[in-house]
């Protein structure tokens, strides 16, 4: 669990909250129904319709890494690439293979399987580096769409702001309307730009350091390999992959 993240959330909106109160405001002047419903459905909208469906399912998914980001501790993983070292060095390349069934990830076994079958070193650098490249796209895209709704949610709060103050435009006449759309005018902006800067655009950063983290992972995990093709010692290896670790 992502502590910082719950923190952060729960700082921000404190913040604002207290700040209505401390101003003379009451909170329940913010909750506004149809000013949620034009900001963030809009919102939704606007981002469904920029993104394929397979694109935008996966950056919803991937919003669970904010509170839970996968695992990306290299620690264990140099020293699973150094143990393979040693017994590539004792018993060749090929007692490599009963290690295969035993990772987890598709990608790892694949390389694994490469280096086993006695892939040149360099050729086995190339095809991998390909496959993350197209993986590390694959997952900003998805990622992108919490930065895109971090761009629109703004400008649909303008919207629902203009669309309130068209209300009140409506009904000149009758005073007991006004203040409603007053209302749903100056807080569906604070919606849009509250969501965005609190929210959405926060969100995509996140995303976008964890993706940072599995993809130099990957590459730690194709710099051993390559170093086990090499012939390298296991400790040099492993002082090597120990420069990945930030």
């Amino acid at each position: 669990m992502d502590k910082i993240s719950i923190a952060g959330l729960a700082l921000g909106l404190a913040a604002i909250l207290l700040g209505q109160v401390l101003e003379g405001g009451h909170i329940g002047s913010l909750l506004q129904p149809t000013a949620f419903l034009i900001v963030i459905g809009g919102t939704v909208g606007a981002v469904m319709l920029q993104s394929p469906w397979p694109v935008f399912m996966a950056g919803l998914k991937m919003g669970k890494w904010i509170f839970v980001p996968p695992p990306t501790d290299a620690k264990p993983l140099i020293d699973q690439i150094v143990t393979w070292s040693h017994i590539a060095r004792k018993e060749g390349l090929l007692a490599l293979e009963a290690q295969i069934p035993l990772v987890p990830d598709p990608f790892m076994q694949k390389g694994l399987q490469h280096l086993v079958d006695g892939v040149e070193p360099e050729s086995l650098r190339e095809v991998l580096e390909v496959e993350i490249g197209a993986y590390e796209a694959q997952m900003k895209l998805a990622a992108k769409i919490w930065e895109s709704a971090g761009g629109y949610a703004p400008t649909i709060g303008i919207l629902g702001a203009v669309m309130g103050l068209i209300h009140v435009m409506e009904n000149l006449t009758d005073p007991s309307k006004l203040g409603a759309g007053i209302a749903v005018a100056f807080v569906a902006t604070i919606y849009g730009v509250g969501s965005a800067n609190l929210i959405f655009l926060p969100i995509a950063k996140k995303l976008f350091a964890n993706i940072a983290r599995l993809v130099s992972l990957r590459e730690m995990f194709v710099d051993g390999l390559v170093g086990i093709a090499n012939g390298d010692n296991p400790r040099i290896i492993e002082s090597r992959l120990e420069g990945y670790v930030v």
